[in-house]
């Protein structure tokens, strides 16, 4: 390995490992079924209510992300939506599942909102509400990961290996929501070139990201349809923007380098 590579990679590992904010103070890294949480606390408050906690990891493992961010219409970005209890309650967002009639792997699915604050059912309140509060759910993480492919970082779990294994089957369809898949040919992986010399290439895999997004979670808000058009670093993905807009607190971080950066550096 001649220096410049070394240089790089030593680059890479202390920028992707650094569990520092921008404003210098340490991050505490999140256990494995924190990672992927979302605290949603539009309204809540100011409603009397604790903010909605909504982890990742559950909805994840019975639908593709293409359902709630397309066909849903949630926003890529906590907060981004702006969820009202009314909202829910004429089965928008979380009120397109969460109806009390749904059945989703055989169980019906709890409504989220019903009527007024004081005359719901404060507990079933809680199941969404819960930040600070100790609220049993119907689902345990490290029982659900047990059987499933490991990974280095994030939850731990490989959900990539964990689909195409048969492990989970995330439905990317909803009834009644869906307008049904698009079509569309499956474009080949490609190599992306990083800006910094010696860094081994970036393969990307059209066919892994349509299998949980489609096309429509990434083009064109993201990043533009045609190939080249968007120019980033690795600062841009670390504020969330382009690959960071899932690769940093939902899909596996940007900390599992050799994930992305796969392809090995040719001897010039």
């Amino acid at each position: 390995m001649n220096w410049k590579v070394f240089t790089a990679l030593v680059f890479v590992l202390i920028f992707c490992t650094s569990s520092f904010s921008q404003t210098g103070t340490r991050q505490k890294r999140p256990l494995p079924y924190e990672y992927g949480r979302v605290v949603i606390s539009n309204y809540s408050e100011n409603a009397g209510l604790a903010p909605v906690v909504f982890d990742h990891w559950i909805h994840r493992a019975m639908f593709t992300c293409r359902v709630c961010h397309v066909d849903i219409g949630f926003a890529m970005k906590a907060g981004g939506t702006g969820i009202r209890a009314v909202d829910n309650e004429r089965g928008f967002y979380c009120g397109a599942c969460h109806d009390g009639k749904r059945v989703v792997n055989g169980k019906i699915v709890f409504q989220a909102c019903s009527g007024g604050v004081e005359t719901a059912d404060p507990k079933r309140c809680d199941r969404c509400h819960s930040l600070g509060k100790e609220v049993a759910s119907d689902f345990d993480f490290f029982a659900f990961s047990r059987p499933l492919p490991k990974a280095r970082f994030g939850n731990g779990i490989d959900w990539e290996k964990a689909e195409a294994l048969g492990f989970i089957k995330p439905a990317p369809y909803l009834e009644g929501v869906s307008a049904g898949p698009n079509n569309l040919p499956v474009q080949k992986d490609f190599a992306l070139s990083p800006t910094v010399e010696g860094m081994p290439d970036i393969i990307f895999s059209h066919k892994k990201h349509t299998v949980w997004n489609g096309c429509e979670v990434c083009h064109p808000d993201i990043f533009g349809v045609k190939k080249g058009s968007n120019h980033y670093t690795m600062v841009d993905n670390s504020q969330g923007k382009y690959c960071g807009a899932c690769h940093k607190n939902v899909a596996f971080p940007m900390t599992d380098c050799q994930r992305c950066h796969s392809k090995p550096v040719q001897p010039s």
